[in-house]
């Protein structure tokens, strides 16, 4: 049996469920590894992972909007190369996603840009940060 154990998920409260699986599918190569239909039968409540490790954002469909995570606040990516941190904000700057770069912050930040998923919580897709290693450190 495996158990879970530090932080696996994040939750967020969505407008648009299929919206919101459509930019994380094409902006942060995540997935959906579970679904169930929501309280009430309205929709589907669902888990979506980039399979790297085990930790999935919840999405759970709300007529109510929340305060969204930012301007600052934010869920970050690596993407493998500069030029994925390219494509991916001209492709958010194309649908009035970008919010800021790309940018060139150096070790240990990277580069990196933000943008905006449907229901305006900030992202960061980012290249050459130093999470890894800084973890590996600690270790």
């Amino acid at each position: 049996m495996t158990v879970d154990i530090g932080l696996t998920h994040v939750a967020f409260a969505v407008a648009d469920v299929e919206a919101s699986v459509a930019f994380y599918e094409r902006y942060c190569a995540m997935r959906v590894v579970h679904e169930r239909p929501a309280e009430g039968g309205v929709g589907r409540v669902v888990w979506i992972s980039d399979l790297t490790r085990p930790f999935v954002l919840v999405l759970v469909p709300t007529t109510t909007p929340e305060q969204p995570l930012g301007p600052f606040g934010h869920l970050g990516f690596g993407v493998p190369s500069r030029a994925d941190v390219d494509r991916l904000a001209a492709l958010a700057d194309e649908e009035g996603r970008l919010a800021l770069g790309p940018v060139d912050s150096g070790p240990p930040v990277g580069y990196w840009c933000l943008i905006r998923d449907p229901d305006a919580n900030t992202v960061e897709l980012a290249h050459g940060q130093e999470v890894g290693l800084a973890v590996l450190a600690a270790d």
